[in-house]
C-alpha cells in the first residue's frame, strides 16, 4: 500500500519561500515518476511540476523560474522548493505517484 505524507506548508508573506516534502512508503520510489499538484478553493486540481525517475523535470508555466521539484531516492522523498511566492499560489498542495495521492499540505501566501 502506497503512503504519501506531505509536510512543509504554512503561512508565508508574498515574496517568501517554502519547501514542501513528500515522504513515500510502500513503493519502489526510485523507479516512478512523481508530481506535485495543487488545488485552490473553488478550482480544479492542477499540475504544478513533475519529475521522472531519471530526474527530468517539467513545470507549469505559472511556476516556471520560481519553483523547483527534486527527489532524493535514497530517502524516498519528493521536494518542492517554492520561491517568490504570490497570493495566487495559495492552495492545498498534493504529491502524486502511481495513482496515489497524499493528504495535502496547505500553503497560504498573504500579508
Amino acid at each position: 500500500q502506497v503512503q504519501l505524507v506531505e509536510s512543509g506548508g504554512g503561512l508565508v508573506q508574498p515574496g517568501g519561500s517554502l519547501r514542501l516534502s513528500c515522504a513515500a512508503s510502500g513503493i519502489s520510489f526510485s523507479i516512478y515518476p512523481m508530481a506535485w499538484y495543487r488545488q485552490a478553493p473553488g478550482k480544479q486540481r492542477e499540475l504544478v511540476a513533475s519529475i521522472t525517475s531519471t530526474g527530468t523535470t517539467n513545470y507549469a508555466d505559472f511556476v516556471k523560474g520560481r519553483f523547483t521539484i527534486s527527489r532524493d531516492n535514497a530517502k524516498s522523498t519528493l521536494y518542492l522548493q517554492m520561491n517568490s511566492l504570490k497570493p495566487e499560489d495559495t492552495a492545498v498542495y498534493y504529491c502524486w505517484v502511481y495513482g496515489s495521492w497524499g493528504q495535502g499540505t496547505q500553503v497560504t501566501v498573504s500579508s
